[in-house]
């Protein structure tokens, strides 16, 4: 399954070891989120960030929605979101989003789709805090409620 990674917190105070992972993982700014594998090097980096992202396992629905709505292209003359980095075509976006859930390719090994979406705040807020880690009652870290907050976010 792929993880769904978003970043709650802001760029004011975050030090540069953090700063570097955060570039790695495509999460330049606030409210920006992407999907990676669910290996032990990419939870291993998710575990070092953990006070500014939350992250949680995504579903096809979400994904789709997020493919549909948020994704852009590299290449604004293309219409085209389907085509991967093995040039291979997918007939439709629920094939490459069954691609995409169950790790077979990289969301980021995309030629024609950036590998970010570019989020809004949720609207009505968040229910918790985004400064505290979900098992302490928070929002950041591995959190069960994200996929119910990225709808929102939509």
């Amino acid at each position: 399954m792929a993880l769904l990674v978003v970043r709650l917190r802001g760029t004011v105070n975050v030090p540069y070891w953090a700063v570097t992972t955060l570039k790695n993982l495509y999460l330049n700014k606030r409210f920006s989120a992407t999907l990676v594998p669910e290996t032990s090097d990419y939870l291993g980096m998710l575990r070092k960030i953990s006070p500014w992202v939350a992250w949680s396992k995504a579903d096809r629905e979400i994904v789709k929605t997020l493919i549909e709505n948020r994704a852009k292209n590299k290449n604004p003359r293309s219409d085209s979101l389907s085509k991967s980095g093995n040039s291979k075509d997918y007939k439709g976006i629920d094939e490459l989003v069954e691609v995409l859930v169950n790790d077979k390719i990289k969301f980021s090994e995309q030629n024609n789709v950036k590998p970010w979406f570019s989020l809004n705040p949720p609207k009505g807020g968040f229910k918790k805090s985004t400064k505290r880690q979900f098992s302490d009652g928070g929002t950041l870290g591995s959190n069960k409620d994200l996929l119910e907050i990225v709808k929102k976010m939509i």
